[in-house]
């Protein structure tokens, strides 16, 4: 008969189970000790520098243009009608020529009616004048008269008085003739007082009304100056710019009509940014870069404020312009603001602070590897930096933008 056996439980299984769970701990330890995979970059596309020790100049740079020294603004003294156009842009005048014709009907009757009131002003000034000498003259007539009364009356008193002591008058005969001598006196004082105030008085009615006439003059000069400024003319030898009237075009009082410039005289207006202009002096050297040559100069004014992130800089240049230096050209400017002796210096990293603690990738000495070091660094320039500490010379770093391995200490280089 058949019989049935029970197998027997094998004793390995469990054993080679152990193992493998023990296996896969082992390599997870390794794995997680392991370091993580360093970033890899291509040599081309980073920019190497390497730490020198020397003089360093500090630079400053900005864009900016030249402009003309002298400018003279040609504005309208009075709203009027392009008539006629003599000129047009970029051509050169000379003082006195005639640049455009403007018309205002309305100007030309308002200076006929200044005209017209400073005559009536000066015919009224002539009558009073008439007037006043004839009524001072009247008066004198009046005094002498009233001189020849109070003589007369005083001496028919003096008569009268001795003829009463003689009894040959009455007395009240002789008081009254007195009393005729005594009103006399008083009126030849007050006529006299009279003619003095009247003397006294006409000056200076003569003068308020030559006042108003000198006032009016001065308002009929002006209008006639205005009247005048409709034919525009040249106020000096330049070249003529930003004439852009047309005939017909209605132009109000105080628009600019054109500006004349002196082309030969021109300066270089930089636009600095304003956390390096904190450096720039008067008196500083510069290089303007007019894309057709450099031509040097120094700083003539700073801006006292900084509009819209830069501060302007005037340059005065002492060089000679090259050839094709015309106003409103576009130019870059560098200032030398400092000169330093005998510094570890390197090119300035585009991540790196100016000023202060950073850190850069200093690359090994097979040149295939970059570590990151802290650095301190110190006064820069414009593509160079003072270094303090981290580095030494000779040392090789990038300074290329790699904010994009913040977090990485280590490169590959590739």
């Amino acid at each position: 008969m058949d019989i049935v056996r029970t197998p027997t439980k094998s004793k390995k299984r469990p054993l080679l189970l152990g193992g493998g769970v023990v296996a896969l701990i082992a390599t997870t330890v390794a794995l997680m000790r392991l370091d993580p995979a360093v970033p890899t970059v291509e040599r081309a596309a980073v920019l190497i520098d390497t730490v020198k020790q020397g003089d360093l100049v500090r630079e400053v740079r900005g864009p900016g243009t030249l402009v003309p020294e002298q400018i003279r603004w040609i504005t309208a003294q009075a709203s009027a009608r392009v008539e006629r156009l003599h000129t047009e842009s970029g051509r050169t005048v000379k003082l006195g020529d005639v640049l455009l014709e403007l018309s205002n009907p309305d100007l030309q009757i308002q200076t006929m009616q200044a005209e017209q009131q400073v005559r009536q002003a000066e015919i009224d000034l002539l009558n009073l004048r008439t007037n006043l000498r004839s009524a001072i003259l009247t008066q004198e007539g009046t005094v002498a008269t009233m001189r020849t009364q109070w003589v007369s009356t005083t001496q028919e008193a003096r008569a009268a008085d001795s003829l009463v002591r003689m009894g040959m008058v009455p007395a009240f005969e002789a008081s009254n003739r007195k009393a005729a001598a005594d009103e006399f006196t008083t009126r030849l004082r007050v006529e006299q007082e009279r003619l003095t105030l009247m003397r006294a008085a006409i000056d200076s009615q003569i003068a308020v009304q030559a006042s108003r006439v000198v006032q009016l003059r001065a308002i009929a000069d002006n209008q006639q100056a205005r009247l005048r400024s409709l034919t525009v003319r040249a106020p000096e030898i330049g070249v003529l710019q930003e004439l852009t009237l047309q005939l017909g075009q209605w132009v109000p009082e105080g628009t600019t009509l054109a500006k004349v410039v002196q082309p030969g005289k021109l300066k270089a207006v930089l636009r600095i940014p304003e956390s390096q202009a904190k450096d720039v002096q008067i008196g500083q050297t510069a290089s303007i870069d007019t894309r057709n040559g450099l031509v040097t100069g120094r700083v003539a004014r700073k801006d006292p404020s900084a509009l819209q992130g830069s501060v302007v800089i005037d340059i005065a240049l002492t060089g000679a312009l090259p050839a094709g230096a015309v106003p409103d050209l576009s130019i870059d400017g560098t200032v030398v603001i400092d000169r330093l002796q005998n510094v570890l210096h390197t090119g300035r990293p585009a991540t790196g602070a100016s000023t202060g603690t950073s850190s850069v990738f200093r690359l090994e000495s097979d040149g295939r590897t970059a570590v990151r070091v802290p650095v301190v660094l110190g006064r820069a320039s414009v593509n160079s930096i003072e270094v303090l500490s981290g580095l030494s010379a000779g040392d090789r770093i990038i300074i290329s933008d790699l904010s994009s391995f913040a977090t990485a200490d280590k490169l590959r280089i590739r």
